[in-house]
């Protein structure tokens, strides 16, 4: 299958108003959703830490401040300027800090395109039957934003999907952070099939049961990631996903 890539709006989350992560799952599937798809949105797609969102995430928390507790994820022929005004502040209202971007998105694997899982048929508003791991990236000072990308397209990509069962695996490059939003320069979604696939080394690396194969998957994943991002900076948050217009 051939990668599509299309431009998107992007927009993190943070908390700014005390909410239960079943609160917040309300709040933005019910309250948010039905404003937001007012606006003129050909597709809407949301990933929130709430309460069906219980795996522990793989990366270790090694930076300050609240953690990411939610994406939006948009597609329109809308205005991008005036769109993000409008998002941002449905968003705000709703209680959140938000982290608003023009990204190229693109899905490097959709449900279906491998033996990992099925493709997908689940109706719009449903919470996808995956685990969702959503993953910051900050480029390197020591490579150029081409050689960063080539490293994480051309090489990150393919390694990982060849040594990870993900279900679906979707590439964000952020083109412009509007004003006053926090700066990161990538975000990765990764749907996993169970949350076992991602508690369970043997099945995160493709393993099958064998140490000698867990070994050595965790070390060429490991020459992969290292070869385009510093792991300490690595920020990755568990969550559900929704499809709320497709």
């Amino acid at each position: 299958m051939t990668t599509v890539y299309m431009p998107a709006l992007l927009f993190l989350l943070w908390p700014d108003k005390k909410l239960s992560k079943k609160e917040r799952r309300e709040v933005l599937l019910n309250q948010c959703a039905p404003e937001l798809l007012k606006l003129g949105i050909s597709q809407l797609r949301m990933n929130i830490d709430d309460e069906f969102s219980t795996v522990k995430s793989p990366a270790p928390k090694w930076y300050a401040g609240d953690a990411l507790v939610a994406t939006v994820s948009i597609i329109t022929d809308e205005d991008a300027e005036h769109m993000i005004k409008k998002v941002v502040a449905v968003l705000e209202h709703a209680g959140f800090k938000v982290g608003a971007y023009e990204v190229e998105q693109s899905i490097y694997k959709d449900y279906g395109d491998n033996p990992h899982f099925r493709k997908r048929d689940w109706p719009d508003g449903e919470r996808s039957p995956t685990e969702q791991a959503v993953t910051l990236l900050t480029r390197p000072k020591k490579y150029s934003r081409r050689e960063w990308i080539e490293r994480w397209h051309g090489n990150m990509s393919p390694v990982s999907e060849s040594l990870q069962p993900r279900a679906r695996y979707v590439r964000n490059v952020i083109l412009k952070t509007i004003d006053g939003s926090p700066h990161f320069d990538g975000m990765v979604e990764e749907a996993w099939p169970s949350p076992e696939h991602i508690t369970n080394p043997y099945l995160f690396y493709c393993a099958e049961g064998s140490r000698l194969k867990l070994a050595k998957n965790m070390f060429l994943l490991l020459k992969a990631v290292t070869h385009f991002h510093q792991l300490h900076k690595i920020r990755t948050v568990t969550m559900s996903e929704y499809f709320l217009k497709t």
